[in-house]
């Protein structure tokens, strides 16, 4: 009996407009355009000004219907990855079920930081392999900016706002779609990438505020080591796991934290820097949106071709990484 497989049948993204370039960044912290792009690889990033996480969810779930041209009443459940909720409860999943009229579906929030997407996907894909969801939306949004310290100079260069959006059905055919996963988290990296304040540890307080405790705080050379070793050997893991080879794989669709990071996940799968997906100089590191948002992108543009084998790696505050291993299933949209 074939396997049952859920496979990507839509995918969309929004990011909004404006622009928060380098040369802004100058005016506002000690540090030059030079500096960025050398060491991180990033030019520019978008800020939503006015909205929230979910307003980036359902603008990438707009661009994704239309695409499918379905319904937001055909869909079943719905799963957002994001650390930057709307707020603790509801979920920002009823917020944008709400939004966008979803009126059948149930869903929930999954917190997994940068790897928040491929955790979401692995989740959702299991409703549509075991028969008891149809159509379930994996969302990757987060509204960086609402949590960034922009006098702190060594991450508020990282991170930008946007949104990435997937459908998972199941595929008519059993070679296409999700084939692989390779998911794991070491909450030993907690103390080096984290937001201290806000949760049940440190509850808001005038001096949690005053200590500045409720923005992103990084440690950047544990993570930037452990993330090059994790995305690396996870990629070549799931590769070593199912046979393939750097010729057998189309594209790398890695998380887009630091362009050293990605070269160095590239290499380590011996894949030319021609098949890997690079588009943080123009969104920087938007945390779960950053491989949605390079699939749709990719899609559009008629570069991802059916039948393509791809990999999705990334890594993220926990710590967490994976690997997902995807041959597309999806059609070049119609000009």
């Amino acid at each position: 009996m074939a396997k049952r497989r859920a496979t990507i049948t839509a995918v969309g993204h929004y990011a909004p407009s404006k622009i928060l370039s380098n040369a802004d960044l100058e005016k506002m912290v000690d540090t030059n355009d030079e500096w960025i792009r050398t060491r991180t690889g990033i030019s520019e990033r978008h800020i939503l000004e006015n909205g929230a996480t979910s307003d980036l969810g359902v603008g990438a779930i707009q661009a994704m219907l239309a695409h499918r041209k379905i319904e937001p009443t055909e869909i079943d459940i719905i799963i957002v990855a994001t650390v930057t909720p709307d707020m603790f409860f509801p979920s920002t999943a009823c917020i944008i079920q709400d939004k966008i009229g979803a009126k059948n579906a149930w869903g929930f929030d999954l917190s997994g930081a940068c790897s928040g997407f491929l955790f979401a996907l692995h989740t959702g894909a299991q409703f549509v392999e075991n028969g008891t969801a149809s159509k379930v939306l994996i969302v990757g949004a987060d509204k960086m900016s609402s949590i960034t310290d922009y006098s702190d100079r060594n991450t508020c260069i990282l991170f930008g706002d946007a949104g990435g959006a997937v459908l998972l059905e199941l595929s008519e055919d059993p070679e296409y779609g999700i084939l692989d996963n390779r998911l794991y988290c070491d909450g030993a990296g907690g103390p080096f990438l984290n937001m201290k304040g806000g949760g049940s540890l440190n509850p808001p307080t005038h001096e949690t505020v005053d200590k500045r405790m409720h923005y992103i705080y990084q440690d950047g050379k544990p993570v930037f080591k452990a993330a090059v070793k994790g995305m690396a050997d996870v990629s070549a893991e799931i590769m070593e796991r199912n046979k393939l080879t750097g010729d057998d794989v189309s594209w790398l669709v890695p998380h887009q934290a630091n362009l050293r990071i990605i070269d160095a996940t590239a290499d380590r799968m011996g894949i030319d820097r021609s098949k890997v997906m690079i588009n943080i100089d123009r969104y920087g590191n938007t945390t779960a949106a950053t491989i949605p948002l390079c699939l749709s992108e990719w899609w559009l543009s008629g570069k991802l071709k059916r039948g393509q084998n791809i990999v999705l790696a990334s890594f993220g505050a926990g710590y967490t990484w994976g690997a997902t291993l995807v041959r597309w299933s999806l059609e070049n949209p119609k000009p």
